[in-house]
């Protein structure tokens, strides 16, 4: 249930950007084509942009050792990047993308890329030692309550 309610977290916090809109056929075809074009270099160095940008942020700022200069070469280095899948890699499928679904497909289209990146950040066994972390500090019983009133099975055995 820890596991559960630690995956249930992050996939909030991964998700967060996301709008509430579904992609059409032709974001779908981007978004794989996004990251069927990226390298794990490529998908890191635009989590590192994400990470740094979202480091600006008043509220976690004082957490991250970013510099203005290194912030903005990592805004360079994403740039760069969304440029190329854009303009090069990826240059049919955007277009159809954007014809046919206007410009939100490209913001959806860049989820679907940044979910695959944290997909592959988290497959780090560093990662997953930190983000377990999260259960050590979670109330198992709130959530064996939660799955119960779902109607969910629980993890405990059964009383005999």
């Amino acid at each position: 249930m820890r596991r559960l309610a630690a995956a249930s977290a992050f996939i909030v916090l991964a998700c967060a950007p996301l709008s509430s809109a579904r992609a059409g056929v032709y974001g779908d075809d981007l978004s794989r084509c996004l990251v069927k074009s990226t390298t794990s270099a490529d998908q890191v160095a635009f989590m590192v942009w994400m990470f740094s940008a979202l480091g600006a942020h008043p509220a976690v700022k004082s957490y991250t050792t970013f510099t203005d200069a290194q912030r903005d070469a990592t805004s360079a280095t994403a740039a760069h990047l969304m440029q190329r899948l854009m303009t090069e890699d990826c240059r049919s499928e955007a277009v159809a993308a954007l014809k046919y679904e206007g410009e939100s497909s490209i913001q959806l289209a860049f989820s679907g890329f940044g979910q695959a990146a944290v997909r592959g950040l988290m497959s780090d066994p560093a990662v997953n030692a930190a983000m377990e972390k999260l259960g050590e500090h979670i109330d198992g019983a709130k959530f064996e309550a939660l799955a119960k009133d779902a109607g969910l099975a629980t993890n405990k055995p059964a009383a005999k």
